[in-house]
């Protein structure tokens, strides 16, 4: 299949790497020019607007930093709405707001083009190996016609439902992963403070209930103190402020949410927004007074 890919950032580089590792055809958008080089070393072809990519492809994905640039590729001056075909499948993978999703949805219908939304869980890591979490809304046909697709990228991909959907049940997957990144944070620092070796904690409750993937991903790199960013605290940031806008548009309140945001919020303003979030635990070692020691 011939697919345009815009968005080549941390997570879009190696999940167009992906699709061309599985024999697709892609031509990738030439913004990113350090990126963009990289991909037609491995065969992309490159076009400088998304209206020209869409003019030339079946399907078209964007992984983007948030709603407004969404809204500016699709829709905006030279956006795909400008030289999409009948017949173009546009996938979002970004993490927006769900009405965002369902508004350039809504547009593009009219030029009879089929959206999904799609963002992703995993991270870096997840993204390289093609084995993220990826979560679609829309309609169920073109859900049909691409998933085989979207599994070069993922190893779980599952229709949540109808547009805004796929990014509905993102906002809560972000949701349950601070969460879990802030009581791991407490939880850790109270056993640091107690004199308990966090990382013995770790390897006695793992096998328990607390055990998680966010255990299995976040404890190692906190006890090390080691935050390079397999997802950023101010992505993070972003993703709980659609998640609160969302909250107060429906009317389902996400007090411990509000919390953990408060602190991520913090931690941005000391300059720790492009540390990895399981660096959510230095707000806590400030507070208790302790550093985490890994033995």
């Amino acid at each position: 299949m011939k697919i345009g890919f815009i968005g080549l950032g941390i997570m879009g580089k190696p999940m167009a790497a992906n699709l061309i590792k599985a024999g697709h055809e892609l031509v990738v958008s030439a913004h990113n020019e350090a990126a963009a080089s990289e991909l037609a070393q491995l065969g992309a072809s490159t076009a400088r607007t998304p209206r020209e990519i869409a003019a030339q492809v079946e399907l078209l994905i964007t992984m983007l930093p948030n709603s407004p640039q969404v809204r500016d590729v699709a829709l905006g001056t030279d956006g795909i709405v400008g030289g999409a075909r009948s017949d173009l499948i546009y996938v979002d993978m970004s993490s927006i707001a769900p009405a965002v999703a369902q508004e350039v949805a809504q547009a593009l219908a009219e030029r009879g083009v089929k959206m999904l939304d799609a963002p992703v869980s995993g991270g870096e890591p997840k993204a390289i190996d093609g084995t993220l979490s990826i979560m679609v809304g829309g309609d169920r046909e073109a859900f049909d016609q691409v998933h085989d697709v979207l599994a070069a990228m993922g190893s779980s991909v599952v229709h949540v439902g109808d547009i805004g959907a796929g990014n509905t049940t993102k906002l809560a997957n972000q949701v349950i992963v601070a969460l879990n990144i802030a009581a791991v944070s407490e939880a850790l620092v109270l056993a640091q403070k107690a004199g308990v070796a966090p990382g013995a904690v770790v390897e006695a409750i793992r096998g328990g209930l607390a055990g998680s993937a966010v255990l299995e991903a976040k404890a190692p790199m906190m006890l090390a103190h080691e935050f390079k960013p397999g997802f950023r605290i101010n992505l993070h940031i972003k993703d709980l402020n659609n998640a609160m806008d969302t909250s107060e548009d429906i009317g389902a309140p996400l007090p411990l949410t509000a919390a953990v945001l408060d602190v991520l919020r913090l931690l941005d303003a000391e300059d720790h927004g492009g540390e990895d979030h399981s660096g959510l635990v230095q707000y806590y070692e400030e507070l208790a007074g302790t550093r985490l020691e890994s033995s």
